[in-house]
């Protein structure tokens, strides 16, 4: 299973890959005073794409396009939108783009797709014109589009703190492949987070052992703690997603972790063997009658 490479030329424009994340662990660490919540995660990217083709336009300014199998929003709406309007605003004239947004991963999942496509977006489109801007400049841009733009700039294993903005690189090679499971529940960000109860006594725990495991570079340990302190309170306002993870788990396939604030749930496959993932996706399919895809990590 191979990973695609980041760029591809099509035609006169440019192909940039958007690639999904999961969090290998989410914990809670305390809400701020500006009512967002401080974070620690552990985020890997994988190879499944969304993807941003980039090429020049002959209309106004930005031209945004969506198509694929899921759905995306229009215009300034949309996080590719945003990150266009904000990277191109200091330019004189801004130039004309048109950009087409192929959506292969579902919104609502705590995948991170919105957040990669801006991230790619923004690597793009220095890329493509030519703006030569410096890592620092398009961090500084990430952070005022989303908690997880930054991660997805970078990557493709990081330490997470912050409201997700604050990256620290994991050095460590953690090769894995994991088999996604996505319900057609699609859950709130915002409602997952309001409806949350925090247990510090729960945090102090679960982050004394996920230092200690990174400390020893076991990135495998954090990944089968299967510490999500998000799980709770989404299962509590979708109680369909605590039953297909139980479900799930009755199978002998493995134990199914919920990534972000859901509802998409993955599982590492412990022998890495793509054969026995692949019917472990069929049997997820035929018993549980949701689509599951089998995945590896992104090596960029």
């Amino acid at each position: 299973m191979n990973d695609k490479e980041q760029f591809e030329s099509v035609g006169r424009g440019l192909l940039v890959r958007a690639p999904a994340k999961i969090n290998l662990s989410l914990l809670v660490v305390r809400q701020r005073p500006d009512g967002f919540h401080e974070l620690e995660t552990i985020m890997a990217k994988v190879n499944w794409y969304d993807e941003i083709l980039i090429e020049r336009g002959d209309k106004d300014a930005i031209e945004l396009i969506c198509k694929g199998p899921n759905w995306a929003p229009q215009g300034r709406d949309n996080l590719v939108w945003r990150a266009a309007e904000m990277l191109l605003e200091g330019c004189r004239p801004m130039p004309d783009v048109r950009i087409t947004l192929t959506k292969n991963i579902p919104a609502g999942t705590g995948l991170g797709s919105a957040s990669s496509d801006a991230a790619a977006t923004l690597i793009g489109l220095n890329r493509y014109l030519k703006l030569d801007l410096d890592r620092k400049y398009l961090f500084n841009v990430a952070a005022n589009l989303g908690s997880d733009v930054a991660f997805l700039l970078n990557g493709p294993l990081a330490r997470c703190t912050g409201k997700g903005e604050k990256i620290e690189k994991i050095r460590e090679d953690f090769n894995f492949m994991a088999l996604l499971l996505l319900s057609d529940v699609s859950v709130s960000t915002q409602e997952v987070y309001a409806n949350y109860r925090h247990r510090q006594a729960l945090y102090e725990k679960l982050s004394a052992r996920i230092s200690s495991h990174i400390r020893e570079n076991r990135i495998d340990l954090v990944a089968r703690m299967c510490a999500n302190m998000l799980e709770e309170s989404c299962f509590d306002l979708a109680g369909s997603l605590a039953e297909l993870k139980e479900k799930s788990g009755s199978l002998g396939i493995g134990s199914f972790c919920l990534s972000g604030s859901g509802s998409a749930m993955f599982c590492i496959v412990d022998s890495g063997d793509e054969e026995q993932a692949e019917e472990c996706k069929r049997r997820l399919e035929e018993k549980l009658g949701c689509r599951s895809i089998v995945v590896a990590n992104n090596r960029w």
